[in-house]
C-alpha cells in the first residue's frame, strides 16, 4: 500500500478554526496494491470537514449501515459530527484522495460550488486534474514554504471549481445514457490504460460512433479519450518514479510504451521534464522535507 499525505502543524489531530473562511487542515492519498483491506470508522465523525475522490477502483462507504459503493470518478463529503464508515479492498485497487478542511464559511462555500447541505455522494467527472491538484497540496502541505497556507486554499477551490463546472455539465446535458457509456469508458480504460487501445474499435464495441462518443467523453472529463489514457500513462508512470526503484526502461514497459526513447519524450513533453529529471526532483524534494 502506498500512503502519501500531510498535516497542518504536523498534527493529526482534527480542529476546528474559524478565524478564515476555509482553512486546510490535511490532505492525503491511498493506494492499494497488496493490502487486503483497509477500514476506517469513527463512530462519532470528526469536526472539519473532509473531501475524498475515488481515483481508481471503487470504495465501499456505510449510510445508515446500508452499504453503497462508489466508483472512480464520484466524491464523497463527510460534514462535521457526522458517522464515518468506509473500506477499501486491495482487489478493488483503489485509489482515493482526500482533503480535510475547515473554516468559518465552509457551508455557504460548498453551497456556491453546488455542493447542497444534503448532498453525500455526487459524480465529480473522472478528471485528471484533481490528482494533480491534490498532489500539489499534499506537496504544499509537507513542504511549509512561504504563503502555502494561501495556496492550499487556492487549490482547494480550483477542485471546487471543476466539481461546480461538472455539476453544471450533467444538470445541462441530463442524459444518463451517455453518463452510463462514459463511465464504462473510465472504467475501461483505468485497467487497460497500458495496453494498446483502438478508439475507433472501442466505440463500435458499444454501438456507438466515433465522433459521437469522442464528443461525448470530453464533455463529461474534459479530455478526448487518448488524452485521457495518455495521462493516466504519465500519472502512472510517476507513481511509479515516486515510490518504486524500477528504472526508466521498466517503468515504459509497465505503463505500455515498448520504445522506452519515446516514453521519455512523451514525459518530458507533459511534465517539462525527463523522468530521471523528475525522479531526481522527487528525491531531493523529500530530502529537503
Amino acid at each position: 500500500m502506498y500512503i502519501n499525505s500531510a498535516y497542518l502543524n504536523h498534527s493529526k489531530i482534527d480542529f476546528k478554526d474559524k478565524s478564515k473562511p476555509l482553512i486546510v487542515g490535511s490532505c492525503g492519498t491511498y493506494r492499494l496494491y497488496t493490502r487486503p483491506k483497509l477500514p476506517t470508522y469513527r463512530p462519532h465523525g470528526r469536526i472539519d470537514y473532509q473531501l475524498l475522490y475515488i481515483a481508481a477502483g471503487k470504495a465501499h462507504f456505510f449510510f445508515n449501515d446500508r452499504e453503497e459503493i462508489v466508483p472512480a470518478g464520484y466524491m464523497v463529503i463527510y460534514r462535521p459530527k457526522e458517522v464515518q464508515k468506509y473500506v477499501y479492498y486491495g482487489t478493488d485497487q483503489t485509489e482515493v484522495y482526500w482533503v480535510h478542511f475547515t473554516g468559518s464559511n465552509v457551508k455557504n462555500i460548498l453551497r456556491q460550488y453546488g455542493i447542497s447541505d444534503s448532498t453525500r455522494v455526487f459524480y465529480s467527472g473522472a478528471s485528471l486534474e484533481y490528482r494533480n491538484l491534490f498532489r500539489q497540496m499534499i506537496r504544499e502541505l509537507q513542504m511549509c514554504r512561504e504563503d502555502y497556507q494561501e495556496l492550499l486554499v487556492l487549490l482547494l477551490r480550483q477542485i471546487l471549481i471543476l466539481i461546480h463546472r461538472q455539476l453544471g455539465s450533467i444538470r445541462k446535458t441530463e442524459n444518463s445514457y451517455l453518463k452510463d457509456e462514459i463511465d464504462s469508458a473510465v472504467t475501461f480504460f483505468n485497467e487497460n490504460y497500458n495496453k494498446e487501445i483502438s478508439i475507433e474499435q472501442y466505440a463500435a464495441s458499444r454501438h456507438m460512433s466515433t465522433s459521437w462518443f469522442i464528443r461525448g467523453f470530453k464533455e463529461y472529463t474534459g479530455f478526448t479519450p487518448m488524452q485521457y489514457i495518455l495521462s493516466l500513462r504519465i500519472s502512472n508512470a510517476q507513481s511509479l518514479l515516486d515510490v518504486t526503484e524500477y528504472n526508466v526502461t521498466e517503468i515504459s514497459s509497465i505503463v505500455g510504451y515498448d520504445n522506452p526513447l519515446y516514453f521519455s519524450r512523451i514525459f518530458k513533453k507533459q511534465k517539462g521534464m525527463s523522468p530521471s529529471e523528475y525522479r531526481k526532483w522527487i528525491r531531493q524534494g523529500q530530502k529537503n522535507e
